[in-house]
Order: structure tokens, then C-alpha cells, then sequence
């Protein structure tokens, strides 16, 4: 097998092992997909305004609000208003993704991190600087 075989055989098998892992732990918390993301998203940035969630999760304003209705309403998010603009809502977790058993949302990520941490160091730093050299002339070209 040559060597581009091998690296895509390799990023298949990594891409299929991570969806495969997030679809398990979805599946654990009885979570779906937008759920998840919307949980990471608010863990990346606790207090963000349904509308910037709104932009990063890609659907409409009644999406948005559905949404957070139904993970205040399961007690997995609380709505705050601002303190100096009352029409303005922040969101926050009242769940902590880096304990059990939300943690198992990004397990996979962080076991792969922790791996890579047993490989040489230029072995790590080639292959990154490779994948984004890569990455980036596929992403000129579409």
C-alpha cells in the first residue's frame, strides 16, 4: 500500500472511531447530535447569547430557542437575563462536561491527545505539519 493510501486509510479509520465514540456517548447521555454540539458550544463559551449559539449551530432563531427550552427544561442548561440589558439572555451549563458521565463527549479527542504524547515529538510535529499543508492546498482548490 503506498504511503498516501496508508495516511487516508489511517484518517478514515481515525474519522470513523471518533464519530463512532461520539455516537456512543450521544447515545449513554440521550443526547442528539445538535444537543451535543450545543452543550460543547456552551462550554467553549459559558454566557454566550442564544444568538451567537444560533450562528454556530446553524439554525433558525425558533431552533434556537426550542432547543434551549428543552435542555433547561431536562436541567442540562439554565438561561440567565443580563444585568444591564433585560432583553438579553445568556446560557450556561449545569452540567460540567469534564465530569461523569458528560465527559465521555470528548473522550475520544483526549485519549488521541494523550496517545500522541508516547509518539516522538517529530514524529507528532511532522505529521501535523504535513495533514495541514495538505488540508490547506485541498481547501484552495475547492
Amino acid at each position: 500500500m503506498s504511503l498516501p493510501s496508508a495516511l487516508m486509510t489511517a484518517l478514515d479509520d481515525y474519522v470513523a472511531a471518533r464519530h463512532d465514540a461520539i455516537v456512543k456517548a450521544r447515545r449513554n447521555l440521550g443526547v442528539s447530535e445538535l444537543e451535543a454540539s450545543a452543550l460543547s458550544n456552551i462550554a467553549d463559551q459559558p454566557g454566550i447569547r442564544p444568538s451567537d449559539l444560533r450562528g454556530r449551530l446553524g439554525v433558525t432563531a425558533a431552533g434556537v430557542t426550542t432547543l434551549v427550552d428543552r435542555l433547561i427544561g431536562r436541567g442540562l442548561l439554565r438561561r440567565e437575563l443580563d444585568a444591564d440589558d433585560r432583553r438579553v439572555n445568556h446560557i450556561y451549563l449545569e452540567v460540567d462536561l469534564d465530569s461523569e458521565p458528560w465527559v465521555a463527549l470528548r473522550r475520544f479527542p483526549r485519549e488521541v491527545e494523550s496517545a500522541m504524547h508516547s509518539e516522538p515529538a517529530e514524529v507528532a510535529r511532522d505529521a501535523a505539519e504535513m495533514l495541514a499543508r495538505v488540508t490547506e492546498r485541498v481547501r484552495a482548490r475547492l
